[in-house]
C-alpha cells in the first residue's frame, strides 16, 4: 500500500457537497509532499483498458514502423515517437521509449501545438488518446478547483484565468525491464515537472519513486486510481508553501511497464505571477521569471530533446 494519500475527488468532479473536505486533504497532501493519488474521478475502466491494450499493441511494432511517426515528423508541434534513449531526464538518457501527444489542432507556426501523429498500424489508438484527453482535462480542472478551495480562492479561479485555454501534454512511457545490478540505470531520472499539474496513470509494474521528507518512498500502482503531482509552476505560485517534488522511475519488476503522465498547465499566452499572498521569489530563490507560460515551457523542455529544439530553431 502507498504511504501516499488516497483522495476521493468525486464531490470535485460531480459538484456534489463535500467539496471543502477534499480541498482540505489536497492542500494538506500539497504541503507535505505535493503528491496523492485520487479515486473518483469519473474516467470510464473502458477507456483505460481500451488506451492500454493500443499503447502496448504499438509498442510491440517493430522499430521502424515505429519510426514512421518520430518526432522528427512532427515539426514545431514536438509530437510523436522517440526511441530507447531519446530522452534526456537531468542530461541522462532514460531508459523508456514513449509517444509525445498535445491537443490535436490544426498545423501553425506555434511551437508544441498541432496535430498529433498516430501510427495506421493501429488506428485504435487515435480515438483512445483523444478521448483520453477530454476526460483528462475536465479531470485536471476538477483537482485545479479543489486546489483553489485549499488555497482559500474561489474554486473557479484558475478555470477562468490560467486554465481557461489550458495547455495539455501527454506521454506514453513504455519502459523495458531495468538492469536490477546496475544502481545508475534509471528508466526516468530525478526530476520535478515544470506546471501545474500531473496525472499519472500507470499499470500494475510500478517502479516510481517520490523523495517526500523522509527520503525516498514508492509509490506503487493502486486499481482505480491516478497518481497526482504538482509543478514547479503552482509551487511557484503559492511562494513554496506547495511543493513541487522530485521523483525518478526505475523497472525493476521483470515486465514491460507503460505509463501515462497526463499534463494539465497554464495556458500558452498566460502570465504567472504568483497569487496574492505569495512572495515575489520563485520555489528555487531567484526573482520571478517575466514573459509567458509557453516561453518557459519551451526553454524547459528545449532541454529534454536538445537535437530536436536545435533541428527547429
Amino acid at each position: 500500500m502507498s504511504e501516499l494519500p488516497i483522495i476521493d475527488v468525486s464531490p470535485l468532479v460531480t459538484g456534489g457537497p463535500g467539496k471543502e473536505a477534499v480541498a482540505e486533504e489536497i492542500g494538506a497532501a500539497c504541503r507535505d509532499s505535493g503528491f496523492f493519488y485520487i479515486r473518483g474521478h469519473g474516467v470510464p475502466a473502458e477507456l483505460i483498458d481500451r488506451l492500454d491494450a493500443a499503447a502496448r499493441r504499438f509498442f510491440e511494432l517493430p522499430e521502424d514502423v515505429k519510426n514512421e511517426i518520430a518526432m522528427e515528423r512532427g515539426g514545431r508541434a514536438w509530437r510523436g515517437f522517440f526511441p530507447v534513449g531519446g530522452e534526456l531526464t537531468s542530461g541522462r538518457p532514460d531508459l523508456k521509449e514513449g509517444i509525445y501527444f498535445g491537443a490535436e489542432e490544426p498545423p501553425g507556426p506555434l511551437p508544441l501545438h498541432g496535430p498529433n501523429l498516430f501510427p495506421a498500424q493501429v488506428p485504435e489508438l487515435r480515438e483512445a488518446v483523444l478521448e483520453y484527453l477530454d476526460r483528462m482535462t475536465q479531470v485536471g480542472q476538477s483537482v485545479m478547483a479543489g486546489i483553489a478551495l485549499s488555497l482559500g480562492l474561489d474554486e473557479d479561479y484558475f478555470r477562468t484565468g490560467y486554465t481557461a485555454d489550458p495547455t495539455i501534454l501527454f506521454r506514453i512511457f513504455h519502459y523495458p525491464p531495468g538492469p536490477p545490478d546496475d544502481p545508475d540505470t534509471w528508466g526516468v531520472g530525478e526530476h520535478t515537472d515544470y506546471g501545474l499539474l500531473t496525472l499519472l496513470l500507470q499499470d500494475a509494474n510500478g517502479g516510481l519513486q517520490v523523495h517526500t521528507r523522509g527520503g525516498w518512498v514508492e509509490a506503487p500502482p493502486v486499481e482505480g486510481t491516478f497518481v497526482c503531482n504538482i509543478g514547479d509552476m503552482l509551487d511557484k505560485l503559492t511562494g513554496g508553501r506547495y511543493r513541487s517534488t522530485p521523483h525518478r522511475v526505475r523497472n525493476l519488476s521483470g515486465n514491460e511497464r507503460l505509463s501515462f503522465p497526463f499534463f494539465f498547465d497554464p495556458g500558452w499566452d498566460s502570465e504567472v505571477p504568483p497569487l496574492p499572498y505569495a512572495p515575489g521569489r520563485r520555489w528555487d530563490g531567484q526573482v520571478d521569471f517575466t514573459g509567458t507560460y509557453g516561453e518557459y515551457l519551451l526553454s524547459k523542455v528545449s532541454k529534454v530533446f536538445p537535437r530536436l529544439f536545435e533541428q527547429q530553431i
